[in-house]
């Protein structure tokens, strides 16, 4: 019976600690428990955090030096969070695609018609 409860708490430990890590809420032991994180990067993200909490994906992307795109999705991937949310995508939502052109507008990027003389 021992054997099991042991067990038993064992496994809820590896999972609590396998669990989300939010910038929000990290500390930098945390932060440097994230693979690809270490004591320069976290002591960044800490900083920035002092000023005031992280938004979204974007807002933590655009306010932590040295954290791009393709960080920001390797992290993510390793369960860094941004209040509780994953990064979406390889790209933050941030990067919106362009507008339509309104109807009846010419596209900008069509070729010039011939002119004969």
């Amino acid at each position: 019976m021992l054997k099991k409860f042991l067990c038993s708490i064992t496994l809820l430990w590896a999972a609590a600690a396998s669990g989300a890590v939010d910038v929000n809420k990290a500390t930098a032991a945390d932060l440097d428990s994230v693979k690809g994180i270490g004591p320069s990067l976290s002591g960044k993200i800490l900083d920035e955090r002092k000023k005031s909490n992280f938004k979204d994906w974007p807002d933590f992307i655009s306010r932590v030096k040295g954290m791009g795109d393709k960080n920001a999705a390797k992290f993510s991937s390793e369960g860094l969070t941004v209040n509780g949310s994953s990064l979406k995508g390889d790209a933050p939502a941030a990067k919106a695609p362009a507008a339509p052109a309104p109807a009846g507008a010419a596209a900008s990027t069509a070729a010039p018609a011939a002119v004969k003389k």
